[in-house]
């Protein structure tokens, strides 16, 4: 986005007649979150996107039989900037969202968890849409993003009860190269935080390490690296999950490729803030894990897909350098 001071509007007007085009067009100036200077004039912070986007707009009205200009403003003054910003205040959405989540987690303990599950997964699609319009957050955005991972971890305390609690202290920083050739251990059945955690340390850590699957935690050998269980050397701590334990510990946290997979990997274990492409990971995930039942393979396998994304998010952050 540019300066805060710059704006785009677009001013439309509609034959009175074309009711349907009318609520169209309206009801996608709403979903791009513009905000309402009068009837018929639309303000959005300048950026390409929306430029884009109110282009399109304003091709639809045209072909609709109407008008529409799109128009560049810069602020004259402070106070103005602040009256346009009031526009996009999206306090009252999270309101909303926050007392459903509330709710949710009021009954966690004795509804049924799919219906639960479902709750949270459209809590969590909602809490997207308005974050992509909120093109100034604030505290309330951090707080809902917190509130979503306190629901999902509640649910995931009770549907999956061998899942790591978080534990508080200060993440040490450790140097790879005294983690070379050693033995690592984990829970059987990987899913998505265990996979993502063993693919870093084998990519990033220990390109020799030997994974051992444990039936249960207790079963961890004295000599090897117990990670994403309690009582781990590796596990959550606060609200990072072990993936992200891992890029602090190691000095990984620099790279913007594995910043971006941590987003992915934390959205799906623990929930919070989503991301775009994790749907689309999860699906793969869950279909790979049906397919292999034995976790070396799943683990194979799910590596190839997190190189390629690794690789993408890295092709991505050099391009956008240029």
């Amino acid at each position: 986005m540019n300066d805060i001071n710059h704006w785009l509007t677009l001013i439309i007007s509609l034959p009175t007649s074309n009711a349907t085009a009318r609520m169209r067009i309206w009801r996608a100036l709403k979903s791009l979150g513009c905000g309402v200077l009068r009837d018929g004039v639309y303000l959005l912070p300048d950026s390409a996107a929306a430029v884009l986007s109110l282009e399109q707009q304003a091709a639809a009205v045209i072909a609709a039989g109407g008008a529409a200009q799109i128009v560049k403003l810069v602020s004259m003054h402070p106070a103005q900037d602040i009256n346009f910003r009031k526009l996009f205040n999206r306090t009252d959405d999270y309101a909303t969202l926050k007392q459903e989540i509330d709710a949710l987690i009021g009954i966690l303990p004795a509804q049924n968890m799919l219906a639960n599950k479902r709750t949270l997964k459209r809590l969590a699609r909602d809490f997207a849409v308005i974050s992509a319009i909120d093109f100034f957050p604030d505290a309330a955005r951090d707080q809902i993003a917190l509130l979503l991972d306190k629901a999902t971890a509640g649910l995931s305390a009770i549907v999956n009860p061998d899942e790591p609690h978080p534990t508080k202290g200060i993440i040490k920083k450790l140097k790879r190269e005294e983690f070379h050739k050693r033995s690592w251990a984990t829970r059987k059945g990987l899913w998505v935080d265990r996979m993502a955690s063993a693919w870093l340390i084998r990519r990033f850590i220990d390109p020799a390490a030997k994974f051992k699957w444990l039936d249960k935690p207790q079963d961890c050998p004295k000599s090897a690296l117990g990670f994403d269980f309690d009582g781990a050397s590796f596990t959550h701590v606060g609200a990072r999950v072990t993936f992200e334990v891992l890029l602090a510990s190691f000095n990984l946290e620099p790279d913007p490729a594995l910043q971006r997979l941590a987003a992915v990997v934390h959205f799906l274990d623990v929930g919070g803030i989503p991301v775009a492409e994790a749907h689309g990971l999860e699906l793969i995930l869950k279909g790979m894990r049906e397919r292999c039942a034995d976790d070396d393979i799943l683990l194979h396998e799910a590596s190839i897909i997190f190189d390629d994304l690794y690789l993408t998010y890295n092709n991505e952050e050099s391009n956008d350098e240029q």
